[in-house]
């Protein structure tokens, strides 16, 4: 998502909001940014399910009062998704980004040859994707929880003469659709376990899954967040596709200024 930390410069991810010049966070958001910040330094293996308990020991440990340690718990569970959106906002609109504002080259690689159609863009952020592909002449459907990042795509957008259709929405409440994309793209925005019946279920016959994430190798070294894939895991997950590229390479990663292990996989629907 690491003893290393204190000496590795900090990557922000897809799960790790860079510092932006914003207004004075609120209470909550403060309480919020504290959790995630923790979240960083937790062995890949130990951030699953129990994690918010580990944080309760954790609080406890500082010397948080049980109350306020409730109160802190309380606002995390509840607010939660409104919170992390906020952050993403703060990130993508920031004049001063810290992540690549162009286009995926692994995606580029991919989709410049094949035949544009339908494409999905999960996570998409302020539509530096979204946009290659547009221009490419894909009908491009892109969403994410941020919704200021995607005001900003479609005013970018906009600007290039082009059409994008954006859904304020997460992975759980998108309604991914049946045989209804020619490309689906995950770019920084998860390892895709939990998505893999929606993508199978969402590509159309013929079609092609795009993924480029962290590979768990780099949270050894450096402050990541989320988007970490393990060895061999992207082809495992995906039965119902075919593996058509997968590699592990030490690569400049599009979120981060230093080389490290990632991982890039595409995978077509069988006709």
């Amino acid at each position: 998502m690491l003893v290393a930390l204190l000496l590795a410069p900090a990557v922000p991810t897809r799960a790790q909001p860079a510092p932006a010049q914003q207004p004075p966070a609120s209470a909550e958001q403060q309480i919020y940014d504290r959790y995630r910040d923790w979240t960083y330094v937790v062995p890949v293996d130990q951030r699953g399910p129990g994690l918010m308990a580990l944080y309760r020991t954790h609080l406890a440990q500082q010397g948080v009062a049980d109350a306020e340690i409730e109160r802190q718990v309380a606002t995390i569970e509840q607010e939660g998704r409104r919170l992390e959106a906020a952050r993403w906002n703060a990130f993508f609109t920031t004049d001063r980004p810290r992540f690549s504002l162009m286009p995926n080259a692994f995606l580029v690689q991919i989709a410049e040859r094949r035949t544009p159609g339908t494409a999905l863009d999960v996570g998409m952020g302020q539509g530096r994707n979204s946009i290659w592909l547009a221009r490419q002449g894909w009908d491009v459907t892109g969403f994410d929880p941020a919704d200021q990042a995607l005001a900003m795509a479609r005013q970018q957008a906009a600007a290039l003469g082009l059409t994008l259709k954006t859904v304020t929405a997460r992975d759980d409440t998108f309604e991914w659709g049946e045989s209804r994309w020619e490309l689906i793209l995950l770019s920084y925005a998860g390892c895709a376990g939990e998505n893999v019946a929606r993508v199978e279920k969402a590509l159309k016959p013929g079609g092609i899954l795009i993924v480029e994430a962290f590979h768990n190798d780099a949270a050894r070294d450096f402050k990541i967040g989320g988007s970490l894939c393990g060895t061999g895991e992207l082809p495992h997950l995906f039965q119902g596709l075919r593996t058509v590229h997968y590699e592990e390479p030490i690569a400049l990663p599009d979120f981060g200024q230093v080389r490290m292990r990632i991982v890039r996989f595409a995978a077509e629907k069988p006709r």
